[in-house]
């Protein structure tokens, strides 16, 4: 599945809500809040990289798809929409040999480990409609030019 819509995306975000999955580490964890809380974590730590808030953002849209691994799932339904860059991150963020040598794969990676056990108010899905618009804008404009 590609998704070529931004609208597209934000059902399977919504569609999240309610969904679980068992982390590696602790209990069962709600695929909606921990995206939100992801994405939020790193608007907090790196502001002007949006790229790697929406990689957080749609991580756990994978689980959703058909079967396989689902970074694999979500790299390869984003990346019509939101670019290489995006779906490089979700792809290379399941292989933990990656993340020593790469600054923004260590940094999806820890804020993914800390929203799994913090509990703080990360928004609403509807706040980050604007960056997922940008960020497949963006996209369309680079591919036009490719």
């Amino acid at each position: 599945m590609e998704l070529r819509s931004v609208e597209e995306l934000m059902d399977l975000l919504y569609a999240c809500r309610g969904e679980r999955y068992a982390a590696d580490r602790g209990g069962a964890v709600d695929l909606h809040g921990h995206a939100l809380r992801t994405a939020a974590l790193l608007r907090r730590r790196r502001p002007a990289d949006k790229e790697l808030q929406v990689a957080g953002l749609v991580s756990p849209v994978g689980r959703l798809l058909w079967p396989g691994d689902p970074a694999v799932r979500t790299a390869d339904a984003v990346r019509p929409l939101l670019g290489t860059r995006v779906a490089r991150l979700l792809r290379r963020h399941a292989h933990p040999d990656a993340w020593a040598h790469d600054d923004d794969l260590l940094s999806l990676r820890q804020a993914d480990e800390e929203a799994r056990t913090t509990v703080f108010d990360a928004g609403v899905l509807e706040d980050w409609r604007t960056v997922l618009e940008l960020t497949a804008a963006r996209n369309a404009r680079m591919g036009a030019v490719d």
